[in-house]
């Protein structure tokens, strides 16, 4: 298969991740509908919610095996096809217990397609030595606003969730077409879990993962939750804490999602000026000290600027760690992606539970503590250093000469 253009490989790609988060925006919107047919209870939505975070979180073991046997490429596309299948089906569910079976299912096949994509995201800079990742992700936001925007759309003609999700899926069903002759082949990727035989021969076997991979796994874990948080807490403690009128309490969730946009579509500048390894420091430290003030002074202005130092500093955290753990492996790879997604699902519930013991300003302190966290494990991470145009050329070594310790 001939090896498309930087270009053409990129929104290729970028189609991926915008198929994610148009996928999950589109039914995620339908959930009071879902909620109407299937008569559920509070308690039961936020179960299904959970369901698909434990899905992608308890698909690791499958996904590194897909990944090894499939590649990024092949993998990707099977589960965006799968995706497509879960969404007609959750249009039709008849009950409860099929309805959590179809979630934990999208939960699955968000898992490998999260894995494959960012995969295949790691290979588009390392082959043609650009950054991008930054931008990927920023797609994936972009999926998710269209997918609010249709909805809204589509609701404003008819009430019918099937109609609604048949539109969503054509829709979606072109992306991954007019993305798969774009997305780049798949090559025989390192992995972490080789060892050398007496004769020098290299052969593959199980092994724990490394003390580097799980610090990239923590470091991906604390940013997720940074995020997840965010998105889920930012407007009741507007509302209840900062004393915020109805009107402005929902712009926390707003700021935070512009400027993580925004920074995410600069952010690959970011990185070819500065470094993976200092722009995720210096974004995590932004996010915990900008919150830490925020809290400390309060009020609905030195609040919302708060969350937008949150927005800015965590955009680039998870780009630059999935980078790093594709040049380990797609193993590695595999193990943070799930333990991201264990800290997105996670991360609110903490908050809740710190909530509940000690007021939401406590929780919400947490928040960012979780962003200070990403800085203290980002110190020992070997990032990569990456060549500036406006700068003299560097040296291609990691940011650390000694990474073999840690391995």
């Amino acid at each position: 298969m001939p090896t498309p253009s930087f270009s053409r490989a990129k929104w290729s790609i970028a189609a991926l991740f915008c198929f994610l988060g148009f996928q999950y925006g589109t039914w995620v919107s339908r959930l009071p509908a879902l909620k109407t047919r299937l008569d559920l209870g509070a308690g039961e939505v936020g179960l299904l919610l959970m369901a698909c975070g434990a899905g992608a979180a308890a698909a690791f073991p499958l996904v590194a095996v897909l990944m090894r046997r499939l590649g990024s490429r092949t993998l990707s596309l099977a589960s965006a096809l799968a995706l497509i299948v879960v969404l007609a089906a959750l249009s039709v569910v008849p009950n409860y217990p099929l309805a959590l079976l179809a979630v934990c299912a999208d939960g699955v096949a968000v898992g490998c397609l999260n894995v494959a994509m960012n995969a295949q995201g790691a290979a588009l800079e390392s082959s043609y030595d650009r950054t991008a990742m930054s931008q990927l992700h920023a797609t994936f936001s972009a999926g998710l606003l269209t997918a609010a925007l249709l909805t809204s759309g589509v609701t404003s003609l008819t009430q019918s969730v099937p109609a609604h999700f048949a539109v969503a899926g054509a829709v979606l069903l072109l992306l991954p077409v007019c993305a798969r002759r774009g997305l780049l082949p798949d090559a025989p990727a390192p992995t972490e879990t080789a060892s050398t035989k007496a004769d020098g021969q290299r052969t593959r076997r199980w092994s724990l993962p490394s003390g580097l991979t799980l610090l990239m796994g923590a470091a991906m874990t604390f940013g997720t939750i940074t995020e997840g948080a965010m998105n889920d807490w930012s407007t009741l403690y507007l509302k209840d804490t900062v004393k915020a009128s109805s009107t402005v309490a929902p712009l926390g969730i707003a700021v935070v999602s512009a400027t993580m946009l925004l920074a995410r579509a600069c952010a690959d500048r970011w990185r070819d000026r500065w470094g993976d390894g200092p722009v995720v420091r210096a974004g995590s430290v932004l996010a915990a000290v900008g919150l830490g003030l925020a809290l400390l002074t309060g009020g609905v202005p030195a609040t919302l600027l708060g969350f937008a130092c949150v927005g800015l500093g965590a955009a680039a955290i998870t780009p630059c760690v999935y980078v790093a753990a594709a040049e380990r492996g797609s193993d590695a790879l595999s193990l943070v992606a799930a333990m991201g997604t264990t800290g997105l699902l996670a991360g609110p519930a903490l908050i809740g539970f710190v909530a509940t013991a000690g007021g939401l300003t406590l929780g919400m302190a947490t928040v960012a503590a979780s962003a200070l966290a990403v800085t203290a494990t980002a110190i020992w991470i070997p990032w990569n250093i990456r060549r500036s145009p406006e700068r003299d050329p560097l040296p291609t070594t990691p940011d650390h000469e000694d990474v073999t310790t840690l391995r």
